[in-house]
C-alpha cells in the first residue's frame, strides 16, 4: 500500500505563506478521506493497462528503455515509496492536472535538494514527461507536464579532449603482439579517425566490415535500425583485420566485431562500459593526467579535424555525424577561444 503520509508531505508541506490554493485544499481533503478509507492516493480507479511497458516498447534503443525505466522508477519510489506498477501509474495519470503538476514540481525540488546535476534533473523529468506524453497519445491522460520547466544547462562546455601528441602516446600503449593489444589498438584508432561513440563500436559485427571497400556499417545515435556506412583509413582497416584474424577460431560474419577477453566474459560482445574502462586504463598507462573517456576521444578527434580543415564545420559534420550544425559551431568556438582573444586584446589596452 502506498504511504499516504509521503504523498501528503511532498504535496502539501510548503511554507505557510505559500500554501494552499483552493485546488490544493480540495486535493488534501481527498487524500485525508482516502487515508480514512485505506484507498489509493491517486484518486481514481483505472484498469491495469501497462502504459509504461507500452511506452518503453515504443523506444528502439535498449539503452533508452533502460534509462527511462530507471528514471520513472525513481519518481514513484520518491513520491509513493513503492516501485511503479500498472495500477499505480494509471492512478498517477488520472490525477487532476493541478495536483499532478504540483507533485512533479515537488519531486523536482527533491532532486535539486539531493544536489543532483542539472543534466540529471532534466533527464529524470524528461523520462516522466515522455511517459505522460505517450499516455496522452493513447487517451490515458488529459494533461501534460509542459509547464514543468527543465533546468538550464550549458551543453558541450569542454570539447577540447586531448592533443594530437597525447593521442599518439595513447596509441603507443597497446602491445600489438598480444590479442588484447590488437583489439585495443583497433578500437583506439576508430575512436580517433572516425570519432565513433562507444556504443557504435560495441554494436558492430564482423560482417559489418567491408575490407575491400574499406567501410564499416554502424548504427548511429538516434538512427534506430538504419545502418550507415563510414569510410575507414587503410591503417585502421588493417588494424581491425589484424585483430579479427588473430581470434581463434576466426569469427563468423554475425559475430561481434569486438569481444571481451577476460575469463568471465570471454567471447561476449564488448560492452560500452568495457570500452570506457579500456580507454581509462590505457590513458593511465600513457601518463595522461586529464580524465579521458571514449567521448573525450571523440571530442579530441572532432577538434583536431576542425583544426586540420581550418574550421570547415560542414566538412567535419560528415565525420561527427551531428544532426545539428549548431553543435559543431560550439566545438569550433571553443577551439578558436574567441573570448580569450578578446580578453588579451583588452589586457593590451591597459
Amino acid at each position: 500500500m502506498i504511504q499516504l503520509e509521503v504523498i501528503d508531505r511532498i504535496l502539501y508541506q510548503v511554507h505557510p505563506l505559500e500554501r494552499r490554493n483552493a485546488k490544493e485544499s480540495h486535493c488534501l481533503t481527498c487524500v485525508s478521506t482516502l487515508a480514512q478509507t485505506n484507498a489509493s492516493p491517486f484518486l481514481f480507479h483505472v484498469t491495469d493497462r501497462d502504459i509504461l511497458a507500452e511506452h518503453l516498447a515504443d523506444k528502439r534503443s535498449e539503452n533508452t528503455r533502460r534509462a527511462y525505466a530507471r528514471d520513472v522508477k525513481d519518481f514513484f519510489v520518491t513520491v509513493a515509496n513503492q516501485e511503479p506498477t500498472p495500477t499505480l501509474i494509471g492512478q498517477f495519470l488520472s490525477l487532476e492536472r493541478a495536483a499532478a503538476i504540483s507533485l512533479v514540481l515537488k519531486y523536482k525540488a527533491i532532486l535539486i535538494e539531493r544536489n543532483l546535476s542539472e543534466a540529471t534533473v532534466n533527464r529524470r523529468l524528461s523520462a516522466l514527461k515522455s511517459l505522460v506524453a505517450f499516455a496522452q497519445k493513447v487517451d490515458r491522460c488529459q494533461w501534460s507536464l509542459e509547464q514543468v520547466e527543465s533546468e538550464k544547462v550549458q551543453s558541450y562546455r569542454d570539447t577540447s579532449g586531448i592533443s594530437l601528441e597525447a593521442y599518439r602516446k595513447l596509441l603507443s600503449v597497446p602491445n600489438r603482439n598480444t590479442l588484447a593489444g590488437r583489439r585495443n589498438y583497433a578500437i583506439l584508432r576508430l575512436l580517433w579517425e572516425n570519432a565513433l561513440r562507444r556504443n557504435e563500436i560495441s554494436q558492430t559485427n564482423v560482417g559489418d566490415l567491408d575490407i575491400e571497400a574499406r567501410t564499416l556499417q554502424i548504427f548511429g545515435k538516434g538512427k534506430g535500425t538504419q545502418a550507415e556506412s563510414i569510410s575507414l583509413s587503410t591503417a585502421t582497416t588493417e588494424a581491425i583485420v589484424d585483430w579479427v584474424l588473430a581470434r581463434d577460431p576466426v569469427p563468423a560474419p554475425n559475430a561481434p566485431l569486438f569481444v571481451a577477453l577476460d575469463r568471465a566474459h570471454y567471447g561476449h560482445r564488448l560492452s560500452g562500459n568495457a570500452i570506457y574502462n579500456l580507454v581509462v586504463e590505457t590513458a593511465t598507462s600513457a601518463g595522461i593526467t586529464k580524465h579521458l573517456s571514449p567521448h573525450r576521444c571523440r571530442h579530441s578527434a572532432i577538434t583536431a579535424a576542425l583544426n586540420a580543415t581550418n574550421g570547415n564545420v560542414r566538412e567535419v559534420q560528415k565525420l561527427s555525424r551531428h544532426a545539428r550544425l549548431e553543435t559543431l559551431m560550439i566545438y569550433d568556438d571553443n577551439r578558436a577561444n574567441a573570448q580569450g582573444k578578446v580578453t588579451n586584446l583588452l589586457a593590451d589596452l591597459l
